[in-house]
């Protein structure tokens, strides 16, 4: 066996494509050499549709290296066809390396605003945590994000390393699980006014571009709704499932049909593990054995056994979980009632799993 493969690749470069005013070495044709002293082999790689001027290469890459090898040295030239590379767009890594090491990755849903589902998600979060799992959490609100004020973490602007030509972004780590916000990149008071596929390459790259690390579970607090976002986040994440927050009245009972039957269209076809009934009841502190019920009764109950899905949890109202998320102390860190409820949710999804 030689080790000629840095001298074949120079003779190749005599080889140039005449419509191109590049030679084949710098068009990345070369797609492999083989050199056992006495035959050379050389494929070059073609596109699906056939250069014209590839006989022409192929006469040329052989001519090229019989005239610069040692006389006698057998040499063939083989093709192959390649299928374009996907063109990425500048600045946006599309590839899924810093998700390879998370074994769960679920989005936190809502068919309309004002159901807590930034709640649900930050104390979920922190819950499962607690319970002893790596836990990271994406805050995907893109038009109002919520875990800068919820983790106490406003103003904080995350790091950044470069490696090779791709940035990688660093996540906030608090109360045990690591926070991604777009909320980091913008001030508090900037409205966001980005058009459908502006947002959805931030997002994309907001979760695609840091360095996660080993989790067990990476919790994405999707947007309210059941649009463009969405549809670009379970195509081009590798969500495993959702899971739907809800409250228990029939408005908001109507749109949670419409995120289930998003996400059980034959185009999206990803589980719902289950579905949480947020301020599912009212307990007044000073009267704890007194239950109003002001946003009706049972309505996630009714909807889980109308789609066969798993009721995770009820979250009663409670000025703690209020107090908690203004403060940036999420209530999933108490063993309150409040925090128990969270504990109890994070059990429950995690046997499903």
């Amino acid at each position: 066996m030689t080790n000629r493969r840095n001298d074949i690749m120079q003779w190749l470069q005599e080889v140039e494509h005449p419509a191109k005013d590049r030679n084949i070495v710098e068009l990345g044709m070369i797609e492999g050499i083989e050199d056992d002293g006495n035959k050379i082999v050389v494929t070059l790689g073609f596109a699906k549709h056939r250069d014209p001027l590839a006989e022409y290469l192929i006469g040329s890459a052989k001519a090229a290296v019989i005239r610069n090898a040692p006389e006698g040295t057998q040499v063939e030239i083989k093709t192959v066809i390649r299928e374009a590379a996907p063109k990425k767009k500048p600045g946006l890594d599309l590839g899924f390396e810093e998700l390879s090491q998370v074994k769960h990755i679920i989005g936190i849903a809502s068919g309309k605003g004002g159901v807590g589902k930034s709640t649900v998600s930050v104390n979920l979060a922190v819950a499962l945590a607690r319970l002893g799992y790596k836990v990271g959490l994406a805050d995907a609100d893109v038009y109002g994000p919520s875990v800068p004020k919820m983790t106490a973490s406003e103003g904080m602007v995350p790091d950044a390393i470069l490696e090779g030509e791709k940035e990688v972004i660093l996540p906030y780590e608090k109360y045990g699980v690591k926070w991604m916000s777009i909320g980091y990149f913008a001030k508090p008071e900037q409205a966001l006014i980005w058009r459908g596929p502006m947002a959805c390459n931030a997002l994309k790259q907001m979760i695609l571009q840091v360095r996660w690390g080993e989790l067990d579970f990476l919790l994405i607090d999707m947007p309210p709704g059941t649009g463009d976002i969405h549809i670009s986040l379970v195509h081009d994440i590798p969500l495993e499932g959702a899971v739907i927050v809800s409250t228990p009245q029939d408005v908001a009972l109507a749109d949670v049909e419409k995120g289930v039957n998003m996400f059980r269209n034959e185009s999206v076809n990803k589980p719902i593990f289950g579905l949480v009934e947020n301020m599912a009841w009212f307990t007044p502190a000073e009267h704890p054995d007194e239950i109003y019920y002001i946003f009706g009764r049972d309505g996630g109950i009714r909807m889980a056994e109308k789609y066969g899905i798993p009721l995770l949890g009820q979250i009663p109202i409670v000025q703690s979980i209020r107090e908690g998320g203004d403060c940036g102390e999420p209530a999933a860190l108490s063993s309150r009632p409040d925090g128990l409820a969270f504990l109890s949710l994070a059990e429950k999804l995690t046997g499903i799993l």
